[in-house]
């Protein structure tokens, strides 16, 4: 098991979300995995399932200290989360997103994200027909691709990192030029 993360924060907490966590922990990515969605129920069923380390009440508290915040949102919210945790995101530090569109979320995102902090926009294309936290599982991704679309001059390490954690869920990563 090989650490790549010291911290990972997943802002929304659905399917995608629980599933990276579960694959994650499965694997010994993330040394600690925090979690935040929305709406107090979601949080209140990922609390009981056990899949983050921790679980925040905001999404600035989530992202906090983290070297991996992975944006698990609809689309047309990623600008206002950007907004939110732009504030407190660590130099170093890489975000990236589960958006099923990129040049949108792009857009969205990159502008508010502070110098210093690595923006790599993936899309995994695996899911399933059952949404919500209580229905992610680790081999989700298993056999899966995950298209990363790094905007021009991206930092290579942050990249080759996620690329890294994509293939350590038994998944294959393609970048995307």
């Amino acid at each position: 098991m090989t650490q790549i993360y010291d911290r990972v924060a997943l802002i929304g907490l659905g399917l995608i979300a629980s599933s990276m966590a579960h694959a994650m922990k499965r694997a010994g990515l993330a040394g600690e995995i925090v979690g935040y969605a929305r709406s107090a129920e979601t949080r209140d069923i990922a609390r009981e399932i056990g899949f983050c380390d921790q679980i925040c009440d905001s999404a600035t508290e989530a992202a906090q200290g983290a070297d991996l915040i992975v944006l698990c949102v609809p689309v047309g919210a990623m600008e206002s989360v950007a907004v939110e945790i732009a504030p407190v995101l660590k130099a170093g530090a890489t975000v990236s997103d589960v958006g099923s569109v990129k040049r949108a979320v792009i857009d969205a995102v990159a502008k508010h994200l502070p110098e210093g902090v690595h923006f790599v926009p993936a899309h995994p294309l695996a899911g399933t027909e059952h949404s919500g936290p209580e229905s992610g599982f680790a081999e989700l991704f298993q056999g899966r691709w995950t298209v990363l679309t790094p905007p021009p001059g991206t930092d290579e390490a942050a990249v080759k990192a996620i690329a890294g954690l994509v293939g350590k869920h038994e998944a294959k990563a393609v970048v995307a030029e």
